[in-house]
């Protein structure tokens, strides 16, 4: 229970201004790695600045929440700073979906609008001009000019891997809630072995994921420069995947800190946060399935 009555204002700190950084050197070393690879540069420093900036945020991480942890064990967090909490990863977990709403959004325009337009239905104008014979068809198998964007042979069959990893996620969903729910009772045990399992799940999700990508890149064809099928498919599972490694890092931190002894059945809002985090991505996961693998 915290003994501060009002609101905690903790020391200056030098977290934020690490984040930024790293954040700002991971995003700029992922730019250069794949304009690199576009511009035919196989000696790129791309992927050694991505890596150094993600170092700095696997720092910045493991700093920053090591202090909020000290700080709660310590008793400084009183009831307002836990809704502050509550608010803040809700409003983060509003704005992640805010992030895959457009690249859904995107999705939509070129299946619904774009597409179409290029492949006759309206004025054709331009498009007529440009590409005569183009016939609009999704999943995009036959692009306006496969010269510069050559086609995949073939879609991923949606009722093999994807529907096994859709499996993998749903149930992992299902084990975190009996995680949960084991925590809230004080069942230790239970909490140990189904919160072990979620990470599990999660990690062969991530293996299938992998193996995948190696199928649609050596088999298929099927890249980031080979049309806007491409393009779509691997910005969204690609977000997503990273999402999922994220979320299965935080499990992970999450189980450590259970065989540490932390958390309780009434103050556990970081467990309690990891288990919001981990259902918004497979809930996503349900999206990407039914929206870029189904239809």
């Amino acid at each position: 229970m915290a003994h501060h009555d009002h609101y905690y204002v903790p020391a200056q700190s030098k977290w934020p201004i690490i984040a930024t950084i790293g954040m700002f050197v991971t995003v700029f070393g992922l730019g250069t790695w794949f304009n690199d690879l576009k511009a035919g540069h196989p000696d790129s420093h791309g992927p050694l600045i991505f890596f150094f900036g993600a170092l700095c945020l696997a720092y910045m991480l493991f700093g920053w929440f090591g202090a909020v942890i000290r700080e709660n064990k310590a008793g400084l967090y009183s009831a307002q700073m836990n809704r502050s909490f509550r608010w803040g990863m809700g409003w983060f977990i509003f704005s992640e979906v805010m992030f895959f709403l457009a690249f859904f959004g995107a999705l939509f325009y070129v299946r619904v609008l774009a597409g179409p337009w290029l492949g006759g239905d309206g004025a054709k104008g331009v498009a007529h001009m440009l590409w005569p014979n183009f016939e609009f068809a999704w999943p995009l198998l036959h692009t306006p000019d496969p010269k510069l964007f050559p086609p995949p042979k073939d879609v991923i069959d949606p009722w093999h891997l994807p529907l096994i990893n859709t499996l993998l996620l749903v149930s992992s969903s299902v084990t975190i809630t009996i995680a949960h729910h084991a925590l809230r009772k004080g069942h230790r045990g239970p909490l140990k072995l189904w919160l072990g399992l979620t990470i599990l799940l999660g990690l062969s999700f991530l293996a299938l994921q992998a193996y995948e990508y190696y199928e649609a890149y050596v088999h298929l064809g099927l890249t980031l420069g080979s049309g806007i099928y491409g393009a779509t498919f691997f910005m969204l599972t690609g977000f997503h995947g990273a999402h999922v490694t994220l979320g299965t890092v935080i499990l992970i931190v999450m189980f450590v800190r259970v065989l540490r002894g932390h958390f309780d059945a009434q103050q556990h809002f970081g467990f309690e946060a990891a288990s919001w985090y981990w259902h918004f991505v497979d809930v996503v996961w349900v999206g990407l399935f039914v929206f870029v693998y189904v239809l």
